[in-house]
């Protein structure tokens, strides 16, 4: 054990690196790009996930996420015997894991974090590093995965490393984020710093920094805080200027001219497993000390309740019985087929349910919506639609003949909640 220790206090033995056998629990945006890298980087990679329809959809070679690039990565990483798939848990010497941590009344329900932990204090043995990916709250690997991982009977810190690593990539651009950012590497004590840089360090081309778990924790949580608070400001100043009669974008525009100024663009609200979830661990983590974060919150939550009145309205207006309404995107950003806690979704399942109206969405990328939702060819969509509503600037959104749509459709018939329009 001692020699052990010494290996990894002196940078990691490159030999013994190169056979170490990581065990990556959760195939999702996060989890399968870093076992498809980590397995063409040299390392014998375990992918584990619970749903069974995932583990199989990727043994036939069918990747379940849009992701530029994907496909290709996860087909030479499995076609390398470097990648494994199974649904349960399996000996490693290191356990990665990237699970969801949902929020439920802005509280974080890290019960995924919880299981993946259980799992591998059944495997667990000395020498082993476990790293935590997800992003949670300020000091969950102190008071939650420590004493679950300590139930396997080791010793820590002292038999089994810990680090939290998380992740700090761009849905659309995953696999170059995942190797050129810099990384932030938390560990308990210095050794297990030490290794998770080392596991790191084979695939980032970026800096990695070293700290301490919490920092770490809540460093993930204060950048996505950073711009939750930046569009809030930006949603406010839509709302101000349309209160005073004048052009939100333009204001924007002119204002970004300042060489100190750069406001972010408003839009339906704030979606994503990020942005939209991570500053609510901080108010969770300091209540009264988080005003503003939970304040940017409260705006970009209301944000899509103003899109509803403004479409209701505009519906309204229109005079018929039973007008058709269109909704040009669902998912949370432009060019992914991400949904989670997408505003647009939010926007459309509200009109869904409406009886007194023709629905429908053209979206794409959006492949796991709801079956009551109607979808329509983009084309179908703008040809029957009296009322026309932009929710997400996906490509093929931006190169529509918008002059011509409003001539035929009416300027006032189209929304755009993006600042596409010319």
């Amino acid at each position: 054990m001692a020699r052990f220790i010494r290996e990894f206090s002196k940078g990691y033995n490159q030999e013994l690196m190169a056979t170490e056998r990581i065990c990556v629990l959760g195939l999702g945006y996060i989890g399968l790009p870093t076992a498809s890298i980590l397995a063409t980087h040299g390392f014998d990679v375990v992918g584990v996930d619970k749903r069974k329809a995932v583990i199989d959809h990727l043994r036939q070679g069918r990747t379940p996420i849009e992701e530029p690039g994907l496909n290709t990565l996860v087909e030479a990483a499995l076609k390398s015997n470097h990648l494994s798939l199974n649904d349960e848990v399996q000996e490693a010497d290191v356990f990665m894991i990237c699970v969801p941590t949902p929020h439920e009344n802005a509280r974080a329900d890290l019960s995924f974090v919880r299981e993946a932990a259980q799992s591998i204090a059944r495997r667990l043995k000395p020498g082993n590093l476990v790293i935590l990916e997800s992003t949670v709250p300020p000091s969950t690997v102190e008071k939650i995965l420590i004493p679950i991982l300590a139930g396997s009977g080791q010793k820590i810190p002292g038999d089994v490393f810990v680090a939290h690593c998380p992740e700090r990539v761009l849905p659309g651009n995953i696999l170059t984020e995942l190797v050129t950012n810099d990384r932030i590497v938390g560990g308990i004590d210095e050794l297990s710093r030490e290794r998770a840089k080392a596991v790191y360090g084979r695939f980032v081309q970026g800096e990695i920094h070293l700290t301490d778990c919490t920092t770490a924790e809540t460093v993930k949580l204060i950048e996505n805080t950073f711009r939750d608070v930046n569009i809030a400001f930006a949603n406010e100043v839509e709302a101000v200027c349309r209160k005073i009669g004048i052009n939100a974008w333009d204001v924007i525009r002119l204002a970004n001219k300042h060489p100190r100024v750069n406001i972010l663009r408003p839009g339906p609200g704030v979606g994503g497993h990020c942005i939209a979830v991570d500053p609510w661990f901080l108010v969770e983590a300091a209540p009264e000390e988080a005003k503003m974060t939970r304040l940017a919150r409260e705006i970009n939550d209301a944000k899509p309740l103003r899109v509803i009145a403004e479409i209701e309205q505009t519906l309204k207006n229109t005079g018929k019985a039973k007008p058709a309404l269109l909704c040009l995107g669902a998912t949370y950003k432009a060019n992914v087929d991400d949904i989670r806690e997408s505003p647009a979704l939010h926007i459309i399942e509200h009109f869904s349910k409406r009886r007194d109206l023709t629905f429908m969405v053209a979206d794409a990328h959006a492949k796991n919506l709801n079956h009551n939702i109607p979808s329509v060819a983009l084309n179908e969509g703008l040809s029957k639609a009296d009322v026309i509503a932009l929710l997400v600037d996906h490509k093929e959104f931006l190169s529509l003949d918008w002059p011509g749509l409003r001539s035929r459709k009416g300027a006032e018939n189209i929304l755009d909640f993006k600042g596409v329009m010319p």
